[in-house]
């Protein structure tokens, strides 16, 4: 059976993970990506960026009884990533689009995502990743995954291979996955 397009994302990223690495998950949400890198048991550290303090607290009640890797959680916008990361990154994670169960109307923007992504591909290492998870059900998601796509079709190939994971039959505007990988 087909992975789901989380189950893809999390495949592509341990894959590439070895002991020692850094990680990113540049939107908490509920924590779910940190969780899963914490669990590796073999980075160095995780980063965390969420601008909503309920994301902040969730990923660290949801990481209380199984954190054994460093992980720093920072309540600012991933488009600022580089003020707190100058390590070399395996791994970025990205979820778009709103906080589960949270306010609605607090999205992820374009602006600042495409941000973020420009940052870290510098910060990324060399066959390192960056797993986009693009939710675009709603408005501001539909015109985030526009820029998106439109970026990362634009990203120099000799630098850089674009794969998108999609399933093109489910309807209702089915999330669907961008992994950016440093050659």
């Amino acid at each position: 059976m087909l992975d789901s397009v989380l189950e893809a994302g999390k495949k592509y990223a341990s894959e590439i993970l070895e002991p020692g690495d850094i990680a990113i998950d540049a939107t908490l949400g509920n924590g779910h990506d940190t969780v899963f890198l914490s669990k590796l048991n073999k980075l160095k550290k995780i980063y965390g960026f969420d601008i909503q303090e309920t994301a902040i607290e969730s990923t660290k009640n949801n990481l209380s009884s199984i954190a054994t890797t460093e992980v720093e959680l920072i309540l600012d916008g991933h488009e600022n990533v580089k003020n707190y990361v100058q390590d070399t990154v395996k791994v970025a994670f990205f979820n778009l689009g709103y906080l589960p169960s949270g306010d609605k109307n607090i999205t992820t923007l374009p602006e600042t995502t495409l941000s973020a992504i420009s940052s870290i591909t510098e910060l990324l290492a060399k066959r390192g990743r960056i797993i986009i998870t693009v939710y675009h059900g709603h408005d501001n998601g539909k015109i985030e995954r526009d820029a998106l796509l439109k970026y990362v079709s634009e990203l120099d190939q000799k630098q850089f291979n674009v794969l998108q994971y999609q399933f093109i039959n489910q309807k209702n505007n089915a999330p669907f996955l961008i992994v950016i990988e440093k050659k």
